[in-house]
């Protein structure tokens, strides 16, 4: 179906933003999330036969995809300047099953079954696991961790956010990380130092936004108004394995017997969820 393979497709992309967030900690978080979002926002011209009437949506739901792309992008980043990149990675990715655990509180046909209480209890052992295979959790390491599960909130409550407000066309996407773009980029100029960008850095944005910072976001929304929200989601559940996979290969780090264990909670916590709803 096209469906899956447009949600494949939005796996894959997400699947490298931790790895690419990584290989840019150097830069600050604001400056990253607002070069990227800007860059991935220029798809929606051609995507809307560059019709700027099809880029317009209502105010509540511009600032919800404002808080969505903004929060989450500026939160995780932080969290992989902050922490080490695999365990604020693993964390992060709780969002599949928060989306599940916080589904009642949008949306009214769902309901909060003993299995959804069984997994988020399973899903945070594994993100504590997780946080006690790297370092003592001490200084300024803690907050990385912190910046890792608001990262996780925030996008399950974006997500869940979009089915509230309802349908509104893909394109409009390109207006959400406009203005959450420039919004970063003008706190990165009042808040963070400056910074210089190289070469490879410009090229790495570009790779950033064009992918996990823009194209995920149009393969995402095509998926959810195309097929089967279930069955879209448990294809999401993909993605934490696929990013913790090419983190793992570009750090060059070897998986440990305690990281491997949080992995499978995290992951099976978050399919036991999904299936109890």
């Amino acid at each position: 179906m096209k469906s899956d393979l447009s949600a494949l497709a939005a796996v894959a992309l997400w699947a490298s933003l931790a790895t690419l967030g990584a290989s840019l900690t150097h830069l600050p978080p604001l400056l990253i999330t607002g070069i990227g979002l800007l860059v991935g926002s220029l798809i929606a011209l051609p995507l809307s036969g560059f019709k700027f009437s099809a880029l317009k949506t209502k105010p509540t739901t511009l600032l919800l995809g404002v808080y969505g792309l903004f929060g989450y992008h500026f939160a995780l980043f932080a969290a992989l300047h902050e922490a080490p990149a695999v365990q604020a990675n693993l964390v992060n990715y709780l969002w599949p099953l928060l989306i599940v655990v916080l589904a009642p509180l949008f949306i009214k046909t769902s309901r909060l079954k003993p299995k959804h209480v069984i997994a988020a209890i399973v899903g945070f052992i594994g993100a504590g696991l997780a946080i006690l295979s790297g370092q003592e959790l001490v200084g300024e390491l803690s907050i990385g961790y912190l910046y890792a599960l608001i990262a996780a909130v925030i996008w399950a409550t974006y997500s869940l956010g979009t089915k509230a407000v309802g349908n509104f066309k893909t394109a409009a996407i390109g207006s959400f990380g406009f203005v959450a773009g420039i919004l970063a980029l003008v706190a990165h100029f009042l808040v963070e130092p400056a910074a210089s960008i190289s070469g490879i850095d410009w090229v790495w944005l570009l790779v950033l936004g064009l992918g996990p910072l823009g194209g995920a976001f149009y393969f995402w929304d095509y998926a959810l108004k195309r097929g089967n929200a279930q069955r879209v989601g448990l294809i999401s559940f993909l993605t934490p394995l696929l990013s913790t996979a090419m983190l793992l290969i570009a750090t060059g780090q070897s998986l440990s017997y305690l990281l491997l264990v949080s992995a499978v909670l995290i992951f099976g916590a978050a399919f036991i969820g999904s299936r109890g709803e």
